[in-house]
């Protein structure tokens, strides 16, 4: 999983955003403007941005890449120049409301005053504090660690998530979830702070809000955007409860029932992954105890004696068979694939388009497993969408909404069928489809229980953005969202001063997170009108894509659209559709909805919130 939102180049601050100022009262304003100037101020506004995005993408590639003091000085300063340029942008752009505009320049318009995701207030001293905060929360992030006692040597986050996918002694699972959780405290007071500045931006901008100009950037109302998502979890929520109650049982067999209750909220520590948001890593404890998947990825790879670029190259050539060009020796040159030794870096995968044409890049800490190779093609995703779109003009230079950018990827790991593996050399033969219950059971691990975390992360925001949560209650409401949606608690009891939501990367890098749930939901609804592009029948958990012209062409004809049109209009360019449409990821794992389902029966399945955390 990279962060990015509907302005790429705020992908590039490290997954955070360019913040922004709206200073109404410093421009003088003709009383008559004309549609002839507003065509000249939207010319001259994007090629100014667009070198301004460019500075500020290489500063932050440093920043993210050689974490000093100097460098986040340097990076905030680049930031605040954009800052200056688009507080006079976003006011000027008031000018025209209500003018009779081209579709083409309305849309324009409306993007360069909402696209944002922080703003500042016109105060220039408020300005400058919130580029600082937003740099000092990702600097103690990107150098946290845990250093447990008396061992003498400290642990940084690549190393724990590693330790979370193998260990299964509960005390020290327990101590490396509460290990990690002791970074973010200190960035509580500063995130505070930062939901007033943001706030007081955001109304400057006619926001209620920061959380409402973030749903406000879907092409639709505010309220509507949030109906649509319970709309659309309304229909995966079956699914997942039955995936939880068939992980909660077989936890509570392995660690024992006083541990994990046949009908409790499951312990967070206890899933395999350092914020419980996938539980690919317990396959072992919950898988089927007759189906057995024919292959390990990670054990497949390792047998070829593929190293970190050598996975990168295998991602490539999956574009390159569909009919997209290779990626640029630039890329190659300038990327980041392995940790290094020498200093410390935002190992965070993200995906970069440092100057909007041809330099793109992805920055990772690349470990060979089977994660990493599907986190590869995800970024990769964004890589050749970021490619695809630079001949439009600069605002467009994004995708149709931020949930696209981050499906585009992950629809392409979709194809990673056995079929596909046999065809790349990694697998020798494809393995008979009674097994396929195994196989689905390992992606729903990963896939469907991702679902609740994505969205809950942004109903935390959204909340504390609106004040229904005071800062007091940071933590406390964190926890009972986790409840209700994960059906899952605290290991132990959490001080009401702990911040563990600024333990997840986004919070803290302030990146809208309710795209990774609609990239969720939309790359089966992409694979699916792709498969059928391509002409291939059967089950759609087995269908690969790869080699079939026909899709790729689907899939650049929409990638190429950029932001140029509303996303409804993208979606119907690949689906034949308007609507986003969950069905397709409850297709996709029927069969092992069955399987489920006869597993689950005469166990209590469902979840109290109240239970205490």
């Amino acid at each position: 999983m990279s962060g990015s939102d509907r302005r790429r180049q705020w992908k590039l601050f490290s997954s955070a955003v360019v913040v922004t100022a709206f200073a109404v009262s410093c421009i003088e304003q003709p009383l008559e403007p004309s549609v002839e100037e507003a065509e000249h101020f939207i010319e001259n506004a994007e090629s100014r941005l667009l070198a301004l995005w460019i500075d500020a993408g290489r500063a932050a590639w440093v920043q993210n890449n050689f974490i000093t003091t100097d460098t986040n000085l340097l990076a905030a300063a680049a930031n605040a120049k954009v800052m200056a340029a688009t507080t006079e942008l976003a006011a000027e752009a008031s000018r025209f409301n209500g003018l009779i505009l081209s579709p083409d320049l309305e849309r324009k318009l409306t993007l360069l005053k909402t696209s944002l995701a922080a703003v500042a207030p016109s105060e220039s001293s408020m300005q400058s504090e919130l580029a600082g905060i937003m740099a000092e929360m990702e600097s103690i992030y990107g150098q946290g660690e845990y250093c447990p006692d008396g061992q003498g040597e400290c642990l940084d986050l690549p190393t724990m998530e590693r330790m979370f996918a193998e260990v299964r002694e509960t005390d020290e699972l327990l101590a490396i979830w509460s290990g990690w959780r002791e970074v973010s405290p200190d960035m509580r007071p500063l995130y505070e702070r930062f939901v007033e500045l943001s706030n007081a931006g955001a109304r400057e901008l006619g926001f209620g809000d920061t959380g409402e100009m973030w749903r406000s950037a879907y092409d639709m109302p505010a309220d509507d955007f949030t109906n649509e998502l319970e709309r659309l979890w309304s229909k995966v929520r079956p699914l997942y409860e039955s995936l939880h109650c068939h992980v909660r049982a077989e936890l509570g067999q392995e660690y024992g029932t006083a541990v994990v209750a046949e009908d409790g909220l499951i312990p967070a520590h206890l899933l395999g992954n350092m914020w419980s948001q996938t539980w690919a890593n317990v396959y072992d404890i919950v898988r089927p105890s007759r189906s057995e998947p024919r292959y390990d990825l990670t054990r497949l790879l390792e047998r070829q004696n593929v190293d970190p670029v050598d996975m990168v190259r295998y991602g490539e050539t999956f574009f390159s068979s569909l009919g997209f060009a290779p990626l640029p020796s630039s890329f190659w040159d300038r990327s980041l694939f392995v940790q290094p030794e020498d200093r410390n870096v935002v190992c965070h995968a993200s995906a970069w388009d440092i100057d909007f044409k041809s330099d793109v890049r992805i920055k990772m800490c690349i470990g060979v497993n089977d994660e990493d190779f599907v986190t590869i093609h995800h970024e990769l995703g964004h890589n050749y969408y970021q490619r695809a779109y630079s001949g439009q003009d600069p605002l467009y230079r994004t995708s149709a909404n931020d949930g696209f950018h981050e499906g585009i990827g992950d629809t392409i790991a979709l194809s990673m069928t056995p079929e596909y593996l046999v065809e790349v050399g990694l697998l020798n033969r494809v393995p008979t489809g009674d097994n396929d219950v195994a196989l689905l059971l390992r992606q729903a691990l990963e896939k469907v229980a991702f679902l609740p975390f994505g969205l809950l992360v942004d109903q935390w925001r959204w909340r504390v953005f609106s004040g229904e949560i005071l800062p007091d209650d940071y933590n406390t409401a964190w926890w009972e969202l986790r409840r209700e949606y994960q059906g899952i608690k605290a290991p132990v009891p959490r001080a009401v001063n702990s911040f563990d939501p600024g333990a997840k990367f986004h919070v803290p890098g302030n990146t809208p997170y309710t795209r990774y749930f609609l990239a969720h939901i939309l790359q089966f609804q992409f694979h699916r009108a792709l498969c059928e592009a391509a002409g291939i029948k059967g089950p759609l958990h087995r269908c690969s894509i790869y080699g079939s012209r026909e899709a790729g062409g689907r899939l650049r004809a929409m990638l190429e659209m950029g932001a140029s049109e509303p996303w409804p209009e993208a979606l119907n360019t690949i689906a034949e559709t308007r609507e986003m449409d969950a069905t397709a990821i409850v297709e996709y794992f029927a069969p092992l909805s069955v399987w489920l389902d006869e597993q689950n029966a005469g166990r209590r399945c469902g979840w109290q919130t109240q239970e205490s955390s």
